[in-house]
């Protein structure tokens, strides 16, 4: 089925944010902070406010503004990097604010910075956050995260939370192993690099309440905080959610309590777009990291211990990934002894937040790499190796419970027999496999299902699409009711009216909406039944539905169409409407295994991924085109993350890689052929057995490709992304 806004998208009909008019619009544009750290002395708005067009400048005194930290919709009394918004222009034209934002004077006493982990974490280091800085809630809103716990000896100031996973005796049983591996790898900060920067509308309502319209993933974040922040109660606030063009998980909530609190401010609608070069700027990056990895394991190839030191580094932001990723390096294989740490520091940075899949490409690449040096040392196939200790079904994760039924196994099969595997090796061409998973993000969920007076179907939901969920849902819907998809439409509505719903993260929107929408369809077929079973004077378990019709089994010519059924069921009956609830009581894990070709220039380093095969268990595949198109995209952003994505800071805490001419995306001339193949290995609680695919396809990239580099080259790269001169002879 083709995606149900893909013609309003392809003719420019589909109104986004920046699209939306509405009468009195005002326009916003942010003064910046061109320091990483310092205290905020003065801002000077006399000659912005002597410009034509200009409403006001606003300060976090003047919207009385109790929030501090970089958090804080504008900074108070200090700031905490380049690029915290400091104050805001509001004027009649989007220039006229841009102009006088520039005419914006801040004076600043600078304070010591540091811009890189391994410097925070120092005694002598300046302290990043205030004490009273607290954890992210991100975590939990994005669904499938680890939560960090603070425990063992005292860390350093910079150090905002610190985790350990243990079991079992690593020390003793790596110094017994007969092969020792490991290495130490670091991924860089990338920037998201949606089509659509951020943007956000606000308008004030009557009893002073706000509406809000944006492309965010999760309404109901988005309007907590933004309640919060404005101290009033969130049935006050109306989040219109938008469509959304491109979150990777970083547009759940960010600029809307800002904008919120000027439109109360200037008491008319006010909208805030950023730039490309702003979106660098204030919009939030994935974290940079590094991990260590030690893997041991007998002269047969039996993993038999495992230590690991995770550090990710989040700006001036609290973090949460090293949960994820240290759960993710202890539960993939079959390891007795394991010993992790993970730890979150901050630095004088933009703070850093969720970016598909976070967490997971950087322990995967650092895992694969050592599974990989392992079965060169072992002189073993690299997928037998991985089978051999391969987690199943019933053995231990990192938090002690066990693996429900996963598809780890069935994908590692598939991808021993795959062509892109198998094939002979032309000359200068490298073959990596990597193994990559997701844990699976869930969350409580409604939906609605109404029969219109014309047949169709209408469904209600709460959910965010970013990436063709909807149209699952209406195949869904419409093989549940038995009737054509063309006779199923999705509605939504804004945080007030629209059913419960988790943010469209974590690869949760499909397992958890899915059941609930099952739910209303099978409702609202019971209901229709009962009334057409009235109306052909038969017994309702005699009735089935088909091609828009309910028939008497057997006897095809007694029927009533749907939209008879629509009509009489206001004669005593009532309208068919029903409600389907849902609440998953345990994820959906998903396995993937990639294999990549790649070729490198001995001379120049230059390095091209020839062929590519992506196997993923999905458990049940609702729509197989937008599955496979999940996948292209994730292994392309994968690909960026190998090739050349990175965000560079000098040590003055300055970005250097605040445009798209310096900040390296991959274009169609080096993306190769992907091929796909799905095992669907149904969960346990999914609608038809489906699992999630939003996060998985990016997870194992940066791994296979390096592997692959391996391959031809005997070189191991443990620095993302790969550089040429790291590569050449």
């Amino acid at each position: 089925m083709r995606r149900t806004e893909g013609a309003s998208k392809v003719t420019g009909d589909l109104v986004f944010t920046e699209d939306l008019p509405m009468l009195g619009l005002a326009h916003a544009s942010l003064v910046t902070s061109y320091l990483p750290s310092g205290n905020i002395r003065a801002v000077d708005a006399e000659r912005a406010l002597a410009m034509p067009g200009v409403i006001a400048v606003l300060t976090a005194g003047d919207l009385s503004l109790t929030e501090e930290g970089p958090d804080a919709p504008l900074a108070r009394d200090r700031v905490f990097h380049v690029g915290q918004p400091v104050a805001a222009v509001v004027a009649e034209t989007a220039q006229a604010a841009e102009d006088a934002a520039e005419a914006v004077e801040v004076t600043y006493d600078p304070l010591p910075s540091v811009t890189e982990w391994e410097r925070a974490i120092g005694d002598d280091a300046p302290r990043v956050l205030p004490e009273a800085a607290g954890a992210s809630d991100e975590a939990s809103l994005h669904g499938a995260a680890t939560a960090s716990a603070d425990d063992g000896p005292p860390q350093p100031g910079n150090v905002t939370s610190r985790l350990e996973m243990k079991r079992g005796d690593a020390a003793a049983a790596m110094a017994e192993a007969a092969i020792v591996v490991g290495g130490t790898y670091s991924m860089a900060r990338v920037h998201h690099a949606f089509l659509e920067p951020h943007v956000v509308t606000a308008a004030p309502e009557p009893g002073g309440g706000v509406a809000v319209w944006s492309p965010t993933q999760g309404t109901g974040a988005a309007r907590d905080t933004v309640a919060m922040s404005l101290g009033i109660a969130p049935d006050r606030v109306r989040i219109v959610p938008m469509p959304v063009g491109g979150g990777f998980g970083g547009k759940i909530v960010q600029l809307e309590p800002l904008v919120a609190h000027l439109a109360r401010a200037v008491r008319r609608p006010v909208r805030l777009a950023l730039s490309r070069n702003q979106e660098f700027l204030v919009g939030r990056p994935a974290p940079s990291s590094g991990i260590t990895v030690e893997l041991g394991a007998t002269a047969e190839g039996d993993l038999t211990a495992l230590r690991g030191e995770v550090t990710f580094d989040n700006g001036s932001g609290t973090g949460w990934h090293a949960g994820i990723a240290c759960e993710l390096l202890v539960s993939t294989y079959r390891v007795p002894n394991v010993l992790v740490t993970g730890r979150e520091v901050a630095t004088h940075k933009l703070p850093a937040t969720s970016y598909r899949a976070p967490g997971a490409p950087q322990a995967y690449f650092a895992l694969e790499s050592c599974m990989d040096d392992l079965a060169h040392r072992l002189g073993m196939d690299p997928i037998e190796l991985r089978l051999r200790n391969a987690s199943r079904e019933g053995d231990p994760r990192g938090d002690g419970s066990p693996w429900p039924r996963i598809g780890l196994t069935e994908c590692l099969e598939r991808a021993r027999a795959h062509p892109v595997y198998t094939d002979a090796r032309t000359p200068g061409e490298g073959v990596g496999v990597a193994v990559g998973s997701w844990p699976g993000g869930y969350g409580p969920a409604a939906a609605a299902c109404r029969l219109e007076r014309d047949g169709s179907l209408s469904v209600h939901l709460g959910s965010v699409d970013i990436s063709g969920s909807d149209t699952g849902f209406i195949n869904l819907a419409a093989e549940t009711m038995g009737v054509a998809p063309e006779r199923v439409r999705v509605i939504k509505g804004d945080a007030a009216t629209a059913p419960a719903s988790p943010m469209s993260a974590g690869s949760a929107i499909t397992y958890s909406v899915g059941p609930a929408v099952v739910r209303a369809v099978v409702e609202a077929r019971r209901q229709i039944l009962d009334i057409a079973a009235t109306h052909l004077e038969a017994s309702a378990e005699d009735l089935e539905i088909e091609d828009g019709a309910v028939h008497v089994k057997g006897a095809p010519f007694r029927k009533v169409t749907l939209a008879e059924v629509a009509r009489i069921s206001g004669q005593g009956h009532g309208p068919v409407h029903a409600v389907g609830r849902a609440a998953p009581t345990a994820p959906a894990p998903m396995f993937t295994v990639h294999v990549a070709r790649a070729s490198v220039d001995p001379l120049t380093g230059d390095l091209r991924v020839g062929r590519y095969a992506a196997i993923h268990d999905i458990g049940h595949a609702l729509n197989r085109p937008e599955v496979e198109a999940q996948i292209h995209g994730g292994v392309v952003q994968g690909l960026g993350r190998a090739l050349g994505e990175e965000i560079v800071h000098d040590g003055e805490g300055q970005p250097r890689t605040a445009t798209f001419a310096d900040y390296v995306m991959p274009t169609a001339d080096v993306i190769p052929d992907i091929a796909v193949e799905l095992v669907e290995i149904p969960s346990e609680q999914g609608p038809l057995g489906a699992r999630g695919i939003g996060e998985p396809p990016v997870v194992p990239v940066l791994a296979a490709v390096g592997n692959a580099i391996r391959d031809v080259t005997g070189r191991r790269l443990t620095s993302a992304p790969f550089h040429l001169e790291t590569v050449a002879d």
